[in-house]
């Protein structure tokens, strides 16, 4: 409802300042044409007063002696209007006449006289109003003592320049009359399209954007979105703030479900976490209970080692909680030159202990160079134990794992890869987020087998406090983790000694 009025004074406005516009440079033209006309009309009149007062002293020349006489006056050519006077060695008029029309010049009058007195006989032309007569251009000159003033009328020029700025005033009048309708109809014509756009700006706001679920809002239609018109990257930059809107709402449905789905994740997690504390903490009661009440039924040395596994099961579970928190709080790592091949080395050697019944194989591509950077080597570790026990964890006896390791100048790189059955596709998107466990379930294969959903989270939030980073390709017959971090700096690396006997500088080593 406020689109239209703020249209139309938009449209006068710009009527306003077009034909404001438009009188200025008329104006500045007519006055520009006045002004340089007046200027070669007075040059024309000031050469003709020069040729009429030299035609007068030459004739005044003939008699030196008499000072009043104008005889001159009497020559054939002399203008009608002119006049003629004689001064004396002060300045002042002796005598002095006008040209008529076909009769003897007439005598100037006293006033007249006085009116033309001052004039300095150098030459120089001056405009003087003479009583009776008008405007006049006049002149004196002086020749060996013979002083002759002449001047001619202005009435031509004046009558010229005032016929021109009425013939100018009146096309000008034309002109802009002509020019405003134009304007106003091109005008008009080039708002229609900002009017729609200002209209469907009105329709958008008038959608509850608050609430519910917004979609396919109003566009401005494509031909008021020409980026060749000022009206047309109007429509176009508001198309774009509505696409920027609906986007901006999916974002926010997307995040509320993101955290409603993070929601979700906690409370399964302390629900998981619950259960895991759970039931290592109710197997050392009873144990403990057990020897407590110094039963036969089971042997002291199996309860103790029952209750140390469960206390490590626990204590395993509260430190990577504990862990997850620091990083997340930004606290700072132990930082020290490390050689990833020893580590890789040296967490493929634990690997193998644990998971005997697996092939296990350590690739290394170095460049002639140790794969130094600079980071917490325990930390390091962690990360690549935990991918190699999500490998053995997730695929059957038998399969192939491979650690390898990259360093060139500009990144040093850890794969672990195996030919197991692969990440399902439904896991693989958030298979890093924490608390994400490929059973769903709470219950646990005999042995503690299957984890509690961490390990990956530890070791993306390690690698990210290092500044690197950690990816996962997986289809069934491989899955791939590829860690990428820094490499320290040539110095460092260049003092770097290998960590081991194990870590050799070969393409390919079974361990």
């Amino acid at each position: 409802m406020t689109a239209r009025p703020r249209v139309r004074s938009l449209r006068t406005r710009l009527l306003l300042y077009i034909t404001a516009t438009l009188v200025v440079v008329c104006a500045a033209m007519a006055l520009t044409t006045v002004f340089a006309q007046r200027a070669y009309l007075l040059d024309n009149l000031d050469d003709r007063v020069g040729d009429a007062a030299e035609r007068s002293l030459g004739g005044a020349s003939i008699h030196p002696t008499l000072d009043t006489n104008l005889g001159f006056l009497h020559e054939n050519g002399q203008p009608a209007g002119m006049l003629a006077a004689r001064l004396d060695d002060k300045g002042a008029i002796v005598a002095g006449a006008l040209v008529g029309q076909d009769k003897a010049p007439l005598a100037l009058t006293a006033a007249q006289r006085g009116a033309l007195a001052g004039i300095a006989t150098d030459g120089s032309k001056h405009t003087r109003t003479v009583p009776g007569l008008g405007a006049y251009r006049v002149t004196a000159l002086d020749d060996n003592g013979v002083r002759v003033l002449a001047g001619l009328p202005m009435d031509d020029v004046q009558d010229m320049i005032s016929g021109l700025v009425l013939v100018e005033a009146g096309v000008a009048a034309a002109g802009l009359t002509v020019a405003g309708v134009v304007s106003a109809v091109v005008i008009r014509r080039q708002l229609r399209p900002l009017g729609r756009v200002a209209a469907t700006a009105v329709e958008v706001s008038r959608i509850p954007l608050d609430r519910g679920e917004v979609t396919g809002l109003t566009r401005v239609p494509s031909r008021d979105t020409d980026a060749g018109s000022e009206a047309g990257q109007v429509g176009a930059a508001l198309n774009r703030m509505i696409d920027h809107v609906e986007s901006s709402l999916a974002e926010r449905r997307r995040s509320e479900e993101q955290v409603r789905s993070s929601e979700e994740r906690m409370r399964r997690f302390l629900a998981d976490a619950s259960h895991e504390l759970r039931t290592p903490l109710a197997s050392i009661a009873g144990y403990a209970e057990l020897m407590n009440l110094g039963t036969d039924r089971i042997e002291p040395v199996l309860a103790w080692r029952r209750v140390s596994a469960e206390s490590a099961r626990m204590t395993g579970l509260v430190e990577g909680l504990l862990l997850l928190a620091r990083l997340d709080e930004g606290r700072p790592l132990e930082s020290g030159e490390v050689d990833l091949a020893a580590v890789v080395a040296e967490a493929l050697w634990d690997a193998r202990a644990a998971g005997g019944g697996h092939d296990w194989q350590l690739v290394l591509s170095l460049d002639d160079a140790p794969a130094a950077v600079a980071g917490d080597e325990a930390r390091l570790h962690q990360v690549v134990a935990n991918l190699l026990a999500n490998a053995r964890m997730h695929t059957p006896v038998g399969t192939t794992v491979v650690a390898e390791v990259e360093a060139t100048a500009e990144r040093c790189v850890i794969r672990v890869r195996d030919d197991g059955p692969g990440i399902p596709p439904e896991l693989l998107p958030r298979v890093f987020e924490r608390f994400t466990r490929a059973d769903t379930s709470r219950s646990r294969a005999p042995g503690g087998a299957g984890g509690s959903g961490l390990g990956l989270a530890i070791a993306v939030a390690i690698v990210r406090a290092h500044g690197g980073r950690i990816d996962v390709d997986s289809v069934p017959g491989r899955t791939e983790f590829t860690v990428e971090l820094p490499p320290a700096s040539r110095a460092t690396a260049t003092g770097l000694q290998p960590a081991g006997d194990q870590v050799v500088r070969t393409r390919r080593a079974s361990v």
